[in-house]
């Protein structure tokens, strides 16, 4: 298995060496030269795979460059009842994606959940789904409590094992809007070879998730708060890494959704909640997916390629809606630091989309010239129309929708999944929700991929509901650590100065 990139100027690479360079260094992404395809007979295989197990079968399609029973053990350390907790009763401990049934199809058995007062997640009606129900698929078990620990993981495992077998160190340099920065740094934290550079918006984030990032004391994690947006920080990280004589000298390596491991790690859980939705490999279904930087829906995007049965692929936005706009119009028109809304779902107050270009190149028939051509408007602060172009007749075998929700859109649908269920989710996850019932279609089963415990925005829970969500007994009095930032200004030098000064 090779990969190659997006702008078609990098040599092809084995995944040990994209999983340590991030970036490609024509300044395009990573993809596998083909998408292996998945047979009936392995679909049916798999469907009673632990996690761990079909995550392994998975990763064994596009790595061949780890042997088999050292990706097995990394599989199995990452993917734990003890890492991925949760508190959903009926559910197996070992579940690390329970699946949870908000309406049930015309088939399904339905068994009512444990009667409890106020249970401390809630808990929604459950049972064997068949049919054209409505479902959210429970990502957010993991040590950060966000879905991007499901990728973290494992990418801290692998990062890891290629440095230890190379005898070599990597500093990784990151962007988060509010969970990519917790999950790495709690991945990587007391990793043997590995610093973390994580930039995020200075005062934009929860003070959840805040706390979460800047109160780790461990002497390989470094904060930097940017004055500015997170497409300012997502800049930043792109040109260090365009820098090819600084990139080099410091080992920069990436665990934003740039690196393609993170967007393998997720193609996991579609192929698990696809057979927690379905009896049998002839049924088809669709997922809703929060998107902002369109990593999580793109990990999708790759499992319909490789042959997953996925009938649509659903697209919320918030009021950053770029990629709406983009599968509604064609037209691809990132916006500005200072066009960006400050959001309720702030994980999602993104711009410019870094993995949209992944999808492009499959749009585009993978035709690097074309991606080069769109992307050189992109990186001067233009846009593009795909309207009088023969790819926008190709939008329809991708299976994308797509809307948008607003904060009282997620203040309602907070309000009604609560009043309904007993169930509290989160912002994005609200976001999702909202698009998915616009979305559904009869016949279809709904999957709606939550992203993180509501506990990370308590602010907006209060104002839907009245009263905090409760927390597990970890993150008690998080808030009130001290915490450890470097507050800067969007500036590329000052980011290398920090990084250099930490490295010596």
């Amino acid at each position: 298995m090779k990969y190659i990139s997006t702008r078609g100027g990098a040599a092809p690479q084995n995944f040990s060496d994209i999983l340590l360079g991030g970036l490609a260094s024509d300044g395009g992404l990573y993809l596998p030269e083909t998408y292996p395809q998945v047979s009936a007979a392995e679909l049916a295989a798999w469907r009673e795979l632990p996690y761990a197990g079909l995550a392994l079968r998975i990763l064994e399609k596009f790595i061949d460059d780890i042997p088999g029973d050292t990706l097995k053990d990394l599989v199995e350390r990452a993917y734990t009842a003890h890492t991925f907790r949760h508190t959903r009763p009926g559910c197996d401990a070992a579940d690390i994606t329970p699946l949870t049934t908000l309406e049930p199809g015309l088939q399904e058995t339905r068994r009512a959940a444990p009667s409890v007062s106020l249970p401390p997640r809630g808990e929604a009606e459950r049972g064997e789904v068949c049919g054209g129900g409505l479902y959210l698929l429970e990502l957010s078990n993991g040590p950060t409590l966000a879905f991007k620990d499901m990728a973290m993981q494992l990418l801290g495992n692998l990062f890891e094992h290629v440095l230890s077998v190379r005898g070599e160190t990597i500093n990784i340099l990151g962007a988060t809007s509010g969970d990519t920065g917790s999950a790495a740094e709690y991945a990587m934290r007391g990793k043997h070879g590995v610093r973390v550079f994580m930039l995020s918006p200075h005062g934009l984030m929860s003070a959840f998730q805040r706390a979460q990032m800047y109160s780790l004391q461990e002497p390989n994690i470094f904060n930097i708060a940017i004055e500015g947006m997170f497409d300012d920080c997502q800049d930043i990280v792109k040109a260090v890494s365009n820098d090819a004589a600084f990139k080099a000298q410091y080992k920069i390596g990436a665990v934003n959704s740039i690196n393609w491991a993170r967007v393998l790690a997720q193609i996991v859980y579609y192929f698990k909640g696809y057979f927690a939705a379905t009896r049998s490999n002839d049924e088809r279904v669709s997922f809703a997916v929060p998107s902002g930087n369109f990593g999580n829906i793109c990990a999708g995007h790759i499992a319909h390629q490789m042959g997953l049965p996925i009938h649509r692929l659903v697209l919320a936005t918030n009021e950053n809606d770029v990629l709406d706009e983009f599968f509604r119009t064609g037209v691809y028109r990132p916006r500005g630091a200072s066009d960006t809304w400050v959001t309720s779902s702030p994980s999602m107050d993104i711009s410019k989309a870094s993995n949209f270009e992944r999808f492009v190149f499959d749009l585009v028939g993978r035709d690097a010239a074309v991606v080069r051509e769109l992307w050189a408007k992109v990186d001067t602060g233009g846009s593009f129309d795909l309207n009088d172009t023969p790819y926008i007749s190709r939008l329809a075998d991708f299976r994308f929708v797509s809307g948008k929700s607003t904060h009282a859109d997620r203040l309602a649908t907070i309000r009604a999944v609560w009043q309904q269920h007993r169930l509290m989710i989160d912002t994005h996850t609200a976001d999702a929700l909202k698009v998915a019932r616009e979305q559904r279609e009869a016949g279809i089963p709904m999957i709606v991929l939550e992203t993180a415990q509501p506990v990370k925005f308590a602010e907006t829970i209060q104002e839907a509901l009245g009263c905090d969500p409760q927390r597990p007994a970890d993150f008690d009095g998080i808030e009130k650590l001290p915490q450890q930032v470097a507050v800067m200004k969007a500036d590329v030098q000052a980011v290398k100065d920090f990084i250099v000064s930490h490295c010596t």
